[in-house]
């Protein structure tokens, strides 16, 4: 293969590379309008419930993620530096069988206080749009995102709070 060739392949890839990426953000940019249930009971759009609020949204796909989630949440919740920011917590439960959700529900309404409750999200549709929109590459860890009063992104990334808190609150200055 001569080096013209070599040299189309590589920035056919490239283009190709940017394209989807282009693609992932644009999609990545849009909240899906799903309806969940709070751990309270009521209806809840995270898409309008974050319009025109500074939000921090943290979402778990998994188990193991909604221990991490958890783990967020307390963490958010306590820096006084992150205090401006709404927080609102969302389980993915599309994937998991239907006659388990019951009890995750009531498990998740016994370790979650009845403060945070309203704020806590069912989600037992849309997955791959979610998944999609957080940028989920494991469902093992736990995906948060950083809204501005726009609805765009501010900050995104998945892993433990330890990590990553400094970070975000980084981004919320």
């Amino acid at each position: 293969m001569g080096a013209w060739a070599t040299r189309k392949s590589v920035l056919g890839c490239a283009m190709a590379l940017w394209l989807v990426f282009t693609a992932v953000l644009c999609h990545a940019q849009v909240m899906p309008s799903t309806e969940g249930e709070t751990l309270s009971g009521h209806r809840l759009v995270l898409a309008q419930a974050v319009r025109g609020h500074v939000s921090i949204v943290i979402a778990s796909f998994s188990r193991e993620a909604g221990n991490g989630a958890e783990q967020w949440s307390k963490a958010v919740r306590a820096d006084p530096t992150l205090a401006p920011a709404n927080v609102f917590v969302a389980a993915m439960l599309e994937r998991a069988p239907s006659f388990i959700r019951g009890p995750i529900k009531s498990g998740l309404r016994k370790d979650v206080p009845v403060a945070a409750q309203d704020t806590f999200a069912i989600l037992t549709q849309d997955d791959s749009l979610w998944r999609g929109y957080f940028g989920v590459t494991t469902d093992k860890d736990p995906y948060v995102v950083l809204i501005d009063v726009d609805g765009q992104i501010r900050w995104h990334g998945h892993g433990s709070a330890a990590n990553l808190e400094s970070l975000l609150k980084g981004a919320l200055k």
